[in-house]
Parts: C-alpha cells; sequence; structure tokens
C-alpha cells in the first residue's frame, strides 16, 4: 500500500494548507521534487508538517521577480507534496523530497501566528490527481520521446534508454518537466494543463520551441 492510497477525494486533504512560494519550482502529482530548506521559517514549516499531516503546497509567486522575503501575491494554483524522505544536516539544513498528491486552488490566505504561510486549499476541481490518470494512451509518446532525445542531445546529457522506454508515460511527462529548466510561467502551465495529454502537449511545444531557438542561436530556456 502506497501513501497515495490513503487520499481517496479531496476530502480526504486538509482544508488549511501549508504553503512554500518558490518561483520556478515544479511538482507534479505522482512526481517527486527534492528541497534543501534552510530558512528558520521553512525550517518550522517542515518540523510541524512531519509532526502533523506531512503535507507542503508547492506554489510560485505571482510575480517571478517578487521578494520573497516578504508575502508577495502567489498564483492561484499550487500542489500539495506529502514529505516522503527527510534527513538533517550537521549545519541544520533539511533536506527533503515532496511526493506530489494534488493541485489545489487557493480560496483564501489564512492569518496565523505561524512564521510561514497557510491557506485554505480548494482540492475539489483537480481530484483526478488522486487516480492513475486514464489517458496515458492519448499522448504522444513517440513525439515525447523524441524531443526527449533532442533536449539531451543539445545539453549533452546522457540517459539510460532502456529505462526511458520502459518508464511509464507519465513518468516521462513529469521526469521532462521536472528536468528542463523552464521559465516560471512555462512551469506554471504545465502545472495548470488540465491532464496529463494536455501537459504532454505543452511540454512538447515548449520543448520543440526552446530547441529551435537554441538552433537557431537565440537565447533558448534549454541553455
Amino acid at each position: 500500500m502506497g501513501f497515495l492510497d490513503q487520499y481517496h477525494s479531496p476530502d480526504d486533504l486538509p482544508r488549511v494548507l501549508k504553503v512554500f512560494p518558490l518561483p520556478g519550482a515544479l511538482l507534479l502529482p505522482h512526481a517527486e521534487l527534492p528541497l534543501n530548506i534552510f530558512e528558520p521559517r521553512y525550517l518550522a514549516m517542515v518540523s510541524d508538517a512531519l509532526a502533523g499531516d506531512r503535507l507542503i503546497g508547492m506554489i510560485q509567486p505571482d510575480d517571478d521577480e517578487a521578494d520573497l522575503t516578504g508575502s508577495p501575491a502567489l498564483k492561484q494554483v499550487g500542489c500539495a507534496g506529502r514529505i516522503t524522505s527527510f534527513a538533517e544536516t550537521l549545519d541544520g539544513r533539511l533536506l527533503i523530497t515532496l511526493s506530489g498528491v494534488c493541485r489545489f486552488a487557493i480560496a483564501k490566505e489564512v492569518a496565523g501566528d505561524k512564521p510561514y504561510r497557510q491557506v485554505e486549499a480548494d482540492f475539489s476541481s483537480f481530484a483526478e490527481d488522486l487516480a492513475a490518470p486514464e489517458d496515458e494512451d492519448d499522448v504522444d509518446r513517440a513525439s515525447l520521446l523524441k524531443v526527449f532525445r533532442d533536449y539531451l542531445q543539445a545539453n549533452d546529457m546522457s540517459a539510460d534508454w532502456d529505462q526511458v522506454r520502459s518508464a511509464s508515460t507519465e513518468a516521462l511527462v513529469n521526469t521532462l518537466a521536472v528536468l528542463a529548466p523552464y521559465a516560471p510561467r512555462d512551469k506554471q502551465a504545465l502545472l495548470e494543463a488540465k491532464d496529463l495529454k494536455s501537459r504532454a502537449d505543452v511540454l512538447i511545444a515548449l520543448t520543440e520551441m526552446a530547441l529551435a531557438r537554441q538552433g537557431s542561436g537565440t537565447s533558448s530556456g534549454l541553455q
């Protein structure tokens, strides 16, 4: 039994969610995001999460250039993840892995006495995140593999292609989406894509455009 099996519907998720605003960070349902936590307020957030429901919402500031030391406006959609790996370093940092559970929309921010921010999270529009995707067969896997290969070649990277070919389509989409250093607005578009097929289509288009720019010598998000 995996940890996701305890979340059968949005009602199984907390109404109030701790949030970590971080530009360019992409957490997707069923994917993983490693984080290096060192700011005191976020150390407190992780400590409280570990003592409670183990859930943290990753979300981007509405302005990519926002001052994160304050309380910048936030995007309306983020993704809740469960802490599934945790280690403490000798210098007091926390190394955690968040495993994506379900996307959420912010209903409102919740005031409180905590040093970190909390929101009232509405998971109702993303209930399908709690189940395995039903549209894997609709994804253009051949095009996805092609842009993945082209991306690796353009950036002098390699991959275990036996492992790539055996990976699920969802895992391929998530891996490439997280791997490629797209602009925050593009990461948000990938997050908000309606379903796996839509996310794959956005991912393929973004990668093809970036590779074309790179090939023409202009600035590319893949560099």
